[in-house]
């Protein structure tokens, strides 16, 4: 959920008190995306994919709440894409750089959780937000999920992540913690993002497990990267 609308539900959330990731979290060495290798896949090559958008949602979306209202949800048969900012989703299992010191709006749960019902963790697992369901768009009838593996592009980085959270319905573009740091975007939730030029690339029907293993996500994503464009 966007730090800039989550400010009530933050006031009661309750911070867990332990001092460790829970086993199920803890990445292996090179499993976060700062270290993993990301595919074969270019963001040029992923991008002239794309092609123009045919637009999916019945209207568009707002960037933040004082933006205007246009950003549309495009998909092809394989993909739902936008093209939008990237505001930090620091919530989540705490960690150093998630928590309630770092973040004031900091909340210690994530719409989607791992196998063992705790929630995701933004420094560690890279993972986007879809915006909530609404009249504009349900993600839910694209075929995505939690755990929808995602290509995130920056620039001329591509970044596997995982949808792990559902912000508010009338705002889109948001990612946690890791995957901001790997893609080269300050990830400071109070003051890090960037304004424009990230596209999101969710591939319909997919699934990583388990949904915290960004090495599962790099190896299905590459794959259905290959196979979107054409080998």
């Amino acid at each position: 959920m966007s730090s800039r609308t989550k400010a009530v539900a933050a006031a009661g959330a309750t911070l867990l008190t332990a001092a460790v990731l829970p086993a199920a979290l803890l990445p292996a060495p090179a499993a976060t995306a700062r270290s993993a290798a990301e595919g074969s896949v270019s963001a040029r090559a992923l991008l002239d994919a794309l092609g123009s958008c045919d637009r999916i949602s019945d209207g568009r979306y707002r960037i933040d709440e004082d933006e205007d209202e246009d950003v549309p949800v495009c998909g092809t048969r394989d993909v739902v894409y936008w093209k939008a900012d990237m505001d930090i989703d620091c919530d989540g299992w705490p960690t150093d750089e998630c928590n309630s010191d770092t973040d004031p709006y900091f909340q210690d749960e994530t719409a989607y959780v791992d196998a063992d019902g705790d929630p995701l963790s933004s420094e560690y697992v890279p993972f986007i937000v879809v915006p909530g369901a609404g009249d504009r768009w349900d993600y839910s009838d694209s075929g995505i999920r939690g755990g929808s593996v995602a290509a995130v592009v920056y620039r001329d980085r591509v970044v596997y992540a995982v949808v792990g959270d559902v912000g508010p319905s009338n705002i889109i573009g948001e990612a946690s913690w890791s995957t901001a740091d790997a893609l080269g975007i300050d990830p400071d939730p109070q003051i890090g993002g960037v304004n424009s030029g990230v596209t999101y690339i969710v591939f319909r029907d997919s699934q990583v497990s388990p949904i915290h293993s960004h090495r599962a996500a790099v190896t299905l994503g590459n794959r259905l990267a290959r196979e979107f464009v054409g080998g």
